[in-house]
């Protein structure tokens, strides 16, 4: 039963692992854009929108669509800088390491 205090230890490590990645996904800010930066969000690691910032010049009644695209682009283009991100973060932990629901 030597190797039940060894895998204790590894779970206890996997543990203090996936909390310090949580807070580090809670406290990231990723900043994407559109329009040439008539739109910008700001997404946190899991990719929960913190803010938005939409420039007065693209706000028109006449083209709501247009509006909805530049968000949508704008949103699209973070949310694959926290794929980067994040996917850095993980390859810093090793080869290949990969936590399931993250991609």
């Amino acid at each position: 039963m030597k190797g039940i205090p060894n895998f204790q230890n590894m779970l206890k490590t996997a543990k203090e692992m996936q909390e310090k990645l949580q807070k580090e996904l809670a406290e990231m800010r990723v900043e994407g854009s559109s329009g040439g930066g008539m739109v910008s969000v700001i997404l946190d690691g899991s990719k929960n929108l913190m803010s938005i910032k939409i420039d007065p010049e693209v706000v028109n009644r006449e083209d709501v669509e247009m509006l909805q695209d530049l968000i949508a682009a704008a949103f699209h283009d973070a949310s694959m800088k926290v794929d980067e991100d994040v996917s850095q973060k993980l390859g810093a932990l090793g080869p290949g390491f990969k936590i399931p629901g993250l991609f």
